[in-house]
């Protein structure tokens, strides 16, 4: 019968794992910007600085230093979503050894590149981890090789928890929780094993994903749950099965348990940008979002968290989701669908009210409009708030001033999708110009347009998103009667804004012009 390991147990185990071979002691550094923030003191432990910058270098050394010659002649293999693939073909490369790696083909490029350049052989294979796995134990089985498990193996799992050991030698002080992300269990088995050893009056508290929240649900079953599917966007963390120890571990020692959702990790990741300068990628930022989301819910004030920034595996393509999400999770940006007459001046009318708003100015990130009805607009608008909860005083304001407005700063479908889309071909834009502007990112330049027009004019298309940028780049559709273009050039002239015209682009004739 297979002994039960208790901390005890594990705390040995920690202690003399062999993990310095091949990683570092990462640092633990307090982040100054976030912690005057939320009122706490917050550390962050930088395992996004270890070689694969990943923690999983060390579970996946310690446990290939501790087989056989025999075994390590026939060689490894695992499944992983990335950073342990990063680990094991790095102790293969060090130990020389074979490494097959399966991994989910929704795995990002970067990870599959990484393990590549170490000498790892890459299958790709599935959707999840857990599709993964199944097909590498098919291999293990079919080429004799042994298998080293992400996470649900006591060597692993105590290689892991050499970064506990580290948290607690580093900080002398007070420290009242560590904050860890889960995804098969293994680093906070050995997080939680070392702490409940050596300090069991700090809190372990488990981070997942809402969409990936197999440990949490396991834990309220009293049994391991199965997920159908899991999200995707962090793909550190997307396990549909936890593992048996791992469930046992968890069950029994961790405290408790905090999910956050894909805005207020991507509201995490930048935050960690700001304290570090260095980008994370979303499972690495899960343990920031947590304590933020634990701050505002407890109410807590002048206490000591940590933070395990466990990876940084981070394909640059997604920056650009990660930064327009930020704000939004933040709520630092607020959108709205508003109503207003389709009428001459209406369009001015309305950003003199967002000029007037309770609280002072806010700036509009984004504007959206495409003419499409004769009586009245729908215009898609996105504008700084001062904080938390905003959003719905703001839709109340505009209703107060005649424009009928829908919240959409917690809709799935505008933020990810109606936000990019300026409307098509309509009949109503007839003697339309479409011209391309360069506004300085100041108060007061879209007014200075919308001034500078001449009353017979009309606007039948805007489209405006604010890129972080002293200048802001705008797309405007202008009905222009016959007979005015050179009125109309004088227009462009006074206004002294660098402009590009657009009207006979052929992408323009496509999508947009009737």
């Amino acid at each position: 019968m297979k002994k039960t390991l208790q901390p005890g147990d594990y705390l040995k185990k920690i202690l003399t794992a062999r993990v310095y071979d091949v990683a570092v002691e990462s640092a633990l550094e307090p982040a100054r910007n976030l912690s005057r923030r939320l009122h706490n003191k917050v550390l962050l432990k930088r395992e996004d600085q270890q070689p694969v910058f990943s923690f999983k270098l060390r579970g996946a050394y310690n446990k290939m230093v501790q087989l056989t010659p025999q075994q390590r002649e026939r060689g490894v293999i695992c499944a992983s979503a990335g950073n342990h693939a990063q680990g094991v073909a790095m102790s293969a490369h060090r130990l020389g050894c074979r490494a097959v790696i399966v991994m989910p083909v929704t795995t990002p490029q970067v990870k599959i590149e990484a393990v590549k350049a170490l000498g790892g052989e890459v299958v790709l294979h599935g959707d999840s981890y857990s599709d993964a796995y199944q097909h590498s134990v098919s291999l293990e089985r079919e080429q004799g090789l042994t298998f080293v498990h992400p996470f649900d193996d006591p060597d692993v799992i105590a290689g892991q928890g050499t970064i506990a050991m580290e948290i607690l030698r580093q900080h002398q002080g007070p420290l009242d929780a560590v904050f860890v992300a889960i995804g098969g269990g293994g680093l906070i088995s050995g997080v939680a094993n070392y702490i409940k050893a050596v300090r069991p009056e700090v809190k372990v508290i488990g981070v997942q994903m809402s969409d990936s929240d197999a440990m949490i649900r396991s834990v309220d079953a009293g049994k391991r749950v199965t997920l159908p599917d899991v999200g995707l966007f962090s793909d550190g963390t997307a396990v549909k099965l936890v593992g048996e120890e791992t469930f046992r571990v968890a069950r029994e020692l961790v405290d408790g348990y905090v999910t956050v959702d894909t805005d207020a990790v991507c509201a995490a990741i930048k935050d960690v940008f700001i304290d570090t300068r260095s980008i994370v990628e979303p499972a690495g930022a899960l343990a920031v979002a947590a304590i933020k989301q634990y701050v505002a819910e407890h109410k807590t004030r002048g206490e000591t968290y940590a933070a395990i920034l466990c990876g940084a595996n981070m394909n640059f393509d997604r920056l650009r989701f990660v930064a327009e999400r930020a704000e939004v999770g933040e709520e630092r940006e607020a959108l709205f669908a508003v109503t207003i007459p389709e009428e001459r001046g209406s369009f001015r009318r309305f950003c003199e009210v967002i000029g007037t708003l309770p609280g002072g100015p806010r700036n509009v990130t984004e504007f959206n409009y495409r003419i499409s009805d004769a009586r009245a607009a729908h215009v898609f608008v996105g504008l700084t708030t001062h904080g938390k909860g905003e959003s719905g005083r703001i839709a109340a304001n505009f209703k107060r001033h005649g424009f009928e407005t829908l919240d959409l700063t917690h809709d799935e479908l505008a933020k990810e999708h109606v936000r990019h889309m300026v409307g098509g071909h309509s009949p109503l834009a007839g003697e339309e110009r479409l011209l391309r502007f360069v506004f300085p990112e100041r108060p007061g330049a879209l007014m200075k347009f919308l001034s500078s027009m001449r009353p017979g004019w009309n606007i039948s298309l805007f489209h405006y998103r604010n890129q972080g940028a002293d200048y802001g780049r705008i797309l405007v559709g202008l009905q222009v009667p016959a007979g005015e273009d050179k009125a109309f050039k004088a227009f462009l002239d006074t206004l002294g804004y660098p402009w590009v015209e657009e009207t006979a682009n052929p992408v323009y004739r496509l999508f947009l012009r009737t």
